[in-house]
């Protein structure tokens, strides 16, 4: 867990949530759900939230939509992380990045290890930058949705934690766009 710094002040940031799934609605979407909860209760803005089919091109429309949205700072995603036939979440969204945070699958599966052991391994949660926007890629249980957040996402979100964050870099590239 990251350090705050005593005199930063918290900066709220707009995010958009994507749920992959193939059989998930609105009503059975916990794992979307969970992560507007969280992250509305850590003071951010949701911007939209969209369920889209288990499909490259879907994901990449919409991921892609919202990378081009300059008030789109920060994506979730939740699903299509494993590795059955239909899991290409990965796939469709590692092409999009102009960087990747190889960091945050390797600590999700750090952490995710004390939960469930070493079926964390078959986690191929990702993260990466696009044209200034942040993107995190999570499986789609409720409980990775939720150890992600608390324990990966909240803190690098958060312009109060110390030595760095994503924030002050999400901030600037607004500005430069604005200009």
């Amino acid at each position: 867990m990251g350090h705050a710094s005593a005199d930063a002040q918290f900066v709220p940031l707009n995010i958009a949530v994507l749920t992959v799934s193939d059989t998930r609605n609105e009503e059975t979407d916990t794992s979307g759900q969970a992560l507007v909860e969280r992250l509305q209760d850590a003071g951010h803005t949701l911007v939209e939230k969209v369920i889209v089919k288990d499909d490259i091109y879907q994901m990449r429309a919409v991921t892609s939509q919202w990378i081009a949205d300059p008030e789109v700072q920060v994506i979730i995603s939740t699903g299509g992380t494993g590795f059955t036939s239909r899991d290409s979440t990965p796939e469709a969204m590692a092409p999009l990045f102009d960087k990747e945070i190889e960091g945050f699958g390797e600590l999700f599966r750090q952490v995710s290890y004390e939960e469930i052991g070493t079926s964390t391994i078959q986690s191929r949660a990702l993260g990466g930058l696009a044209n200034g926007t942040v993107i995190f890629c999570l499986p789609g249980s409720t409980g990775a949705c939720r150890t992600g957040w608390d324990k990966t996402i909240a803190d690098q979100l958060d312009s109060r934690t110390r030595p760095c964050n994503f924030v002050a870099m999400l901030m600037k590239h607004r500005t430069n766009n604005s200009q």
